[in-house]
């Protein structure tokens, strides 16, 4: 049988999207499921909604059950942990970067990286010098992606994903959508995204 999909859409300024990105090959290794991943940005799709700002910002009070929610998690997952500033990063390079490595196979690596300078580190991720580092680290040329990444060919590929998300339902981040078009929205339901992708792909084999 076939490997079972699932795609992962994620936005870089985005803290599940920390944790979603830092285990998600490991956990869908073990359930015998491909992951394709679909970086985006969130913010023209919260703008849509009329916020001007992350609703972690906006209502105080769910931020600060954010930010502990993350210092626990991320402890679970032994993962490093501090909160960038300013928050949400500026995550509009990135996407454009992570485009760039779809085709060539570098995305999931990059994307780690990523995030683990922005939510492990403090890093700023809207900085060239930060992403040229990665890249570098990476074995990529950091001048020739980073030009490549600013092509007027490259950024309306990024528009392109960004309505597709919108088109299909998406409002936050991580989403994740089965193959039968199913989808589950937030770390905590990565694995019953997983076990809806195995479970389907099992359902398609059978007799009709």
């Amino acid at each position: 049988m076939p490997r079972p999909t699932l795609e992962f859409w994620y936005e870089f300024a985005s803290t599940y999207s920390y944790l979603s990105a830092m285990r998600i090959d490991d956990a869908a290794g073990r359930a015998g499921v491909a992951v394709v991943w679909r970086p985006f940005l969130l913010g023209p799709i919260l703008g849509a909604q009329g916020l001007s700002d992350s609703p972690f910002n906006l209502y105080p009070v769910k931020g600060r059950y954010m930010w502990r929610d993350m210092e626990r998690e991320a402890a679970a997952l032994r993962l490093p942990f501090c909160r960038p500033k300013p928050f949400p990063q500026n995550s509009l390079l990135a996407a454009r970067v992570a485009l760039v490595g779809l085709d060539r196979g570098w995305t999931p690596d990059f994307s780690r990286a990523v995030f683990a300078a922005e939510f492990g580190k403090g890093r700023s991720i809207g900085d060239p010098a930060t992403l040229a580092e990665i890249l570098a680290s990476l074995g990529e040329n950091p001048d020739a992606v980073l030009a490549e990444a600013g092509t007027e060919a490259n950024k309306a590929r990024l528009r392109r994903a960004g309505e597709e998300a919108l088109s299909r339902g998406v409002f936050g981040a991580p989403t994740f959508f089965a193959e039968d078009g199913e989808m589950f929205w937030g770390n905590d339901r990565l694995e019953q995204a997983l076990a809806w992708a195995v479970e389907r792909a099992r359902c398609s084999q059978w007799p009709v």
